[in-house]
C-alpha cells in the first residue's frame, strides 16, 4: 500500500480550519473508505495528527463498526520481513451508509413509489414492520426489568443508546411520569415526510413498556429531541403479553404526531 493518498483527501487534510472530534473522524473515514487498507500512520502524517490522537479516532470508528482491520492475505510463508505488520483499516458496510449523503434522499424516493404504487397502507406497514425489528431487540431486556415501569424506562433508554438513538431516561417533576428523550434520530429527513414512521415507533414504545404514552416532541417535527411522556400510574397500563397490542392514539404537541 502506497502512503500517499488520493488528492481529494490531501484538501480535506490542509484545511486549517479548527474541526470538531467528529468532523475529524469523519475526514479519517472519507480518506480510510478512498485510500485502504491505510495505516493509523499513513493517516496520522495526511492529518497532521500525533499518533495518540489518530489512534483516539479509530478507536471510535472501530467500535461503532464504520472500520475493520483489513485482514491480509498471508503466503505459505507467512508475513515478510521481521516484526508485527501494521493494522491496515478499510470502511465497513456501516462506514459506507454513514458516508453516503444521499440515503435519505433515496429512502424517501423509495417510500414516495410505496406510497404512489400499493397505497399508503403500504408506508404503514413498512413502519410497523421496522419497529417489529425495533421490538425484537430490546423485548428481552425491558421484560427482565419486571414491572418497574421507571425501570423498563430506563432500560429501553439504555437499549436504545446502543442502537444510535442517544436515548436517556428522565423523571418528571411530582413522580407520576417519565420522559424517555432521543437526541438523535436515523430517519429524521424522511420521517418530517413521512410521519407514519414515528408514529409507529411511539406504539412499540407503548407496546414494549406495558403503557400508553404520548410524544410530546419530535425531532422530523422540528424539536430539537423525540421526547416520549410515559406515565407511571398503573391506571394506564396494557398487556405486555401480547406483542401487538391494538394501535391506540398517540398524539404530540410539536410537531407530527408520532
Amino acid at each position: 500500500m502506497n502512503a500517499t493518498l488520493p488528492a481529494i483527501d490531501r484538501t480535506l487534510a490542509d484545511t486549517t480550519t479548527p474541526d470538531s472530534d467528529a468532523g475529524t473522524r469523519q475526514r479519517v473515514l472519507q480518506i480510510v473508505a478512498a485510500a485502504g487498507p491505510v495505516s493509523a500512520a499513513e493517516l496520522a502524517a495526511q492529518l497532521d495528527l500525533a499518533p495518540a490522537g489518530i489512534r483516539r479516532h479509530l478507536g471510535v470508528l472501530e467500535a461503532t463498526d464504520q472500520i475493520t482491520v483489513h485482514e491480509a492475505p498471508v503466503g505459505p510463508h507467512g508475513p515478510k520481513g521481521r516484526g508485527r505488520p501494521a493494522r491496515r483499516y478499510v470502511v465497513s458496510s456501516r462506514g459506507q451508509a454513514a458516508l453516503s449523503h444521499r440515503y435519505s434522499e433515496l429512502a424517501s424516493q423509495a417510500l414516495r413509489f410505496l406510497a404512489e404504487t400499493a397505497g399508503p397502507q403500504a408506508v404503514q406497514g413498512f413502519a410497523e414492520q421496522r419497529v417489529r425489528d425495533l421490538e425484537e431487540r430490546h423485548a428481552q431486556a425491558v421484560a427482565a426489568a419486571g414491572d418497574d415501569v421507571a425501570e423498563r424506562v430506563r432500560v429501553l433508554a439504555d437499549g436504545l443508546t446502543a442502537d444510535g438513538y442517544a436515548a436517556s431516561a428522565r423523571p418528571v417533576p411530582g413522580g407520576m411520569a417519565m420522559q424517555l428523550c432521543q437526541g438523535h434520530c436515523p430517519v429524521q429527513d424522511v420521517a418530517h415526510e413521512f410521519p407514519a414512521l414515528c408514529e409507529a415507533e411511539a406504539r412499540a414504545f407503548s407496546r414494549l413498556l406495558g403503557v400508553h404514552v404520548q410524544r410530546l416532541a419530535t425531532l422530523a417535527g422540528g424539536g430539537h429531541v423525540c421526547t416520549t411522556s410515559i406515565p407511571l400510574t398503573t391506571g394506564q397500563t396494557i398487556s405486555t403479553h401480547a406483542p401487538h397490542a391494538p394501535d391506540h392514539p398517540v398524539p404530540s404537541v410539536e410537531g407530527h404526531s408520532a
